[in-house]
C-alpha cells in the first residue's frame, strides 16, 4: 500500500540513478539517509517521505543541480526555482504567473518543455520531451506534480486535476500516481499532460514577498504535502493589501468596496472568523517587520520608518506587542544579527 508519508522504493532508486550520473556518492548519500542498500533490491519496501526529501536536498548540494542529474547534461543551479518563483510572486492572477514562469525555464535550453494550453471551460499543462529521453516518465510526473502544487500554494486553493494523460503504459505504478493527481489516469495517450478547470487561472494570487521567502526556506515538504486550504476572508484582505497597497494600508471602506459588501456585512464576516481588520493590519506590519529584521543591511530606525513609524520607540513598542520581544532581540535570537 502506497501512504501519503512514505515513498516506494522504486522512486529511490531512480532518485540514485540520476544522482549517480552527475558524480554524486551514492554510499554517502545512502549513509547519511540510513538507508541500507539491500533494502534497494526490495520492490515492495518505502521510505518515510522526510528521508526522500533529505536524499534530495543532499543531491541537490551535492551535484550543485535543482535536476538532480535528470537533466540530460544540463543543471539548473541551485536558486533557480527561488528565482522563477520571484519572478511570478506579483502577478495579477495565476494564468499570469504560470505563463511568466514557464517563458522563465524557456530561457534554458532544457531537454523537456511545459507549455499552458487554454480552452473555454479546460485549461491544461502540456510536457513534451524527446522520447529517447533517459528517465523521461521521471521528468514528465514530477514537472506535472511539482507545477499543479505550486499553482495550488500561489492561489492558496487546491488545484484539483480533472485528468492526467500519459504517453507510456505504467500501470504498475497506477496507485502511485493516483497519489500523485488524485484523478484518472489515461495510459498509452498520444500525450502527457494534465488537464484542470480554465477558471482556476482566474484567481488572485494570495501569496507575496513575505509568504514566499518563508515558503522557500522549507519548499520540498510545503509542495510534497500539499496541504492547501482554500482561502479564507482574512487571506483575501492579505492578499489584496499586498498586491495592491504594498506597505501602505487603505482605508476600511475601500476593502469593502473590493470585495463587495457593506461594512456591517464585513466586521460580522471578520468576527466569524475569530479576526479583525485591526488585527489583520497588525498580522501584516509583523510579517514585514520579521521580514526586514532578517536583511542585516538594514538597521532597525530604517525598518521602522519602512513600517511607517516615524519614530523608532514606536516601531519598539508596537513588535514587543506582537512579538513579546523588542526588535533587537528578536533579530538577534533568530537571525545572529546583533545591530
Amino acid at each position: 500500500m502506497y501512504h501519503r508519508r512514505t515513498i516506494n522504493i522504486n522512486r529511490v532508486v531512480k532518485l540514485l540513478q540520476g544522482a549517480a550520473r552527475s558524480g554524486a556518492s551514492i554510499p554517502e548519500l545512502l549513509d547519511k539517509c540510513g538507508i541500507h542498500r539491500q533494502l534497494l533490491e526490495d520492490p515492495d519496501a518505502t521510505i518515510e517521505r522526510d528521508t526522500f526529501i533529505k536524499m534530495m536536498l543532499l543531491i541537490m548540494e551535492q551535484t550543485q543541480d535543482e535536476f538532480l542529474g535528470f537533466g540530460q547534461g544540463r543543471k539548473s543551479k541551485p536558486g533557480t526555482f527561488s528565482m522563477m518563483a520571484h519572478a511570478v510572486i506579483n502577478c495579477p492572477n495565476l494564468g499570469a504567473a504560470v505563463e511568466r514562469g514557464l517563458r522563465f525555464y524557456d530561457l534554458f535550453e532544457l531537454s523537456s518543455f511545459l507549455s499552458l494550453e487554454t480552452g473555454e471551460d479546460t485549461a491544461r499543462l502540456v510536457v513534451r520531451t524527446d522520447p529517447r529521453l533517459d528517465f523521461r516518465e521521471v521528468i514528465i510526473e514530477a514537472s506535472l506534480f511539482i507545477w499543479l502544487r505550486f499553482m495550488s500554494w500561489l492561489v492558496g486553493k487546491a488545484i484539483e486535476p480533472q485528468e492526467v494523460k500519459l504517453d507510456y503504459s505504467d500501470s504498475k505504478n497506477d496507485e502511485e500516481h493516483r497519489f500523485l493527481f488524485d484523478c484518472p489516469i489515461v495510459y498509452g495517450a498520444d500525450e502527457n499532460a494534465v488537464s484542470f478547470k480554465a477558471e482556476f487561472l482566474e484567481l488572485p494570487l494570495v501569496q507575496n514577498e513575505l509568504s514566499l521567502s518563508k515558503f522557500l526556506k522549507d519548499s520540498l515538504a510545503q509542495l510534497f504535502d500539499g496541504n492547501i486550504h482554500n482561502v479564507g476572508l482574512p487571506a483575501q484582505i492579505r492578499a489584496i493589501i499586498s498586491n495592491e497597497y504594498g506597505n501602505s494600508f487603505p482605508d476600511f471602506t475601500e476593502i469593502c468596496g473590493k470585495l463587495n459588501m457593506t461594512p456591517q456585512t464585513l466586521r460580522r464576516r471578520l468576527k466569524e472568523a475569530n479576526t479583525s481588520y485591526q488585527e489583520i493590519k497588525d498580522s501584516i506590519r509583523k510579517d514585514a517587520s520579521v521580514y526586514y529584521l532578517s536583511k542585516p543591511e538594514l538597521s532597525i530606525d530604517e525598518i521602522a520608518l519602512l513600517m511607517g513609524f516615524s519614530e523608532a520607540s514606536s516601531f519598539h513598542r508596537a513588535f514587543k506587542k506582537w512579538t513579546g520581544k523588542t526588535p533587537s532581540s528578536f533579530r538577534k535570537e533568530h537571525f545572529g544579527v546583533t545591530q
